[in-house]
């Protein structure tokens, strides 16, 4: 079975990008390097001039005003033609979408929506083992409900709710950054390792129960300010975390394991914090064999606010020379059988994955594992040389 990639500016635009600020990168053959660009009524325009990376572009107070009217800046081509050409295997002889953060650090929250805090609990305890997950959720479910909305992270009540799960055996790690004071901030991947639209992203060979991550991924500066939106797939190795959560980083740092894009949005006049805090994020799974899945994440159900998640990613205790992008954590919880009875949801290669919501456009990729897709070998000693030889430091 063929599928087919969204392949035109209208397919992966917001529904209202007449009106909307967006920026990112796209690999440019012409300088054999990444070059940052502005969406200008279905064309792209470079605006290296104003700054040569994403990073430093972010930083600019009157990024609003310059960004304002873009028609002044050199045509890099069309959307249309750039978006057909971002698929996996595009080569750097190929004008193609990159994701459109670059020297920022990638940071991401953990446990930040209830739906998906059970399922943490349940790859706790199944020990990375699929098929012990329905008879765990429903033990688990039994003890705790399975609606924790209620519960204000950090609260007293639910400081009495970890008192009484502890006594009955019952207390997780999960719970503890679920409703606990302390947000879970980890490293996502470097920076430069990020996938754009239309690449494949990446599972570990090692890895039999995985699944995408649907999230909406903040752009902040190095003061800590929350510019821009965008979207990002935080791809998930579900048995590895579950075997220990000493494996963080093994479940989720690998080639291809973090897309972000298509583009960011600035927050302005018709775009800001609020509108991210109420957007409604679908996601589609279609295989090759026919399958296909759809699921939401609402960010109105995050239990913790997006500027309090970048305010303990961010602060005296933290800073990010270069910015950083923050992934905002997901509601979606894998339940529904595909790889057996029981043991929920988990890719196949070859699965399309397509996130989207209206004010940020639509994010997709193609699953592959890690080992066969293409190496990241574009990194920041390369950005820095390539952006030496074109006269932009």
């Amino acid at each position: 079975m063929t599928i087919d990639f969204p392949n035109t500016a209208s397919d992966i635009l917001p529904d209202d990008h007449g009106n909307a600020i967006l920026v990112g990168r796209v690999w440019d053959p012409r300088v054999s390097g990444p070059t940052p660009v502005v969406v200008d009524q279905g064309n792209l325009r470079d605006i290296s001039k104003l700054a040569p990376t994403i990073s430093q572009l972010l930083e600019r107070d009157d990024l609003v005003s310059q960004l304002r009217n873009p028609s002044g800046f050199p045509l890099v081509g069309t959307l249309d033609d750039v978006a057909a050409a971002s698929k996996p295997g595009a080569g750097s002889q190929t004008l193609h979408l990159l994701s459109p953060n670059d020297l920022q650090a990638i940071k991401a929250s953990g446990v930040t929506f209830v739906a998906s805090l059970l399922e943490r609990v349940i790859e706790e305890q199944a020990r990375g083992d699929a098929s012990k997950a329905d008879l765990i959720r429903t033990e688990i479910t039994g003890i705790i409900g399975d609606d924790l909305s209620q519960i204000e992270p950090g609260s007293k009540k639910a400081a009495d709710i970890k008192e009484v799960l502890i006594a009955k055996g019952a207390w997780s790690q999960y719970l503890e950054v679920g409703i606990g004071p302390d947000a879970e901030i980890f490293t996502k991947s470097p920076p430069m390792s990020a996938v754009g639209h239309g690449a494949h992203v990446g599972l570990h060979p090692i890895s039999n129960w995985n699944n995408p991550e649907p999230e909406v991924v903040l752009a902040v500066s190095s003061k800590g300010k929350i510019v821009g939106a965008t979207l990002g797939n935080d791809v998930n190795l579900r048995d590895v975390e579950g075997r220990s959560a000493l494996l963080l980083g093994k479940a989720k740092d690998n080639n291809g394991s973090c897309a972000i894009g298509p583009f960011i949005r600035i927050f302005d006049g018709n775009f800001t914090l609020e509108t991210v805090k109420q957007a409604d994020l679908k996601m589609a799974v279609d295989g090759q064999d026919g399958y296909h899945l759809d699921a939401g994440s609402s960010m109105s159900q995050i239990s913790r606010s997006p500027e309090s998640l970048a305010a303990q990613a961010y602060g005296k205790h933290h800073q990010y020379p270069d910015g950083f992008m923050l992934f905002l954590g997901t509601m979606f919880a894998p339940t529904d059988d595909r790889g057996g009875k029981g043991k929920g949801f988990t890719h196949e290669m070859g699965d399309l994955v397509t996130i989207s919501t209206p004010c940020l456009g639509k994010l997709c990729n193609q699953v592959e594992r890690s080992d066969t897709i293409a190496p990241w070998t574009f990194g920041i000693t390369a950005l820095m040389t390539n952006l030496a030889a074109r006269g932009l430091l």
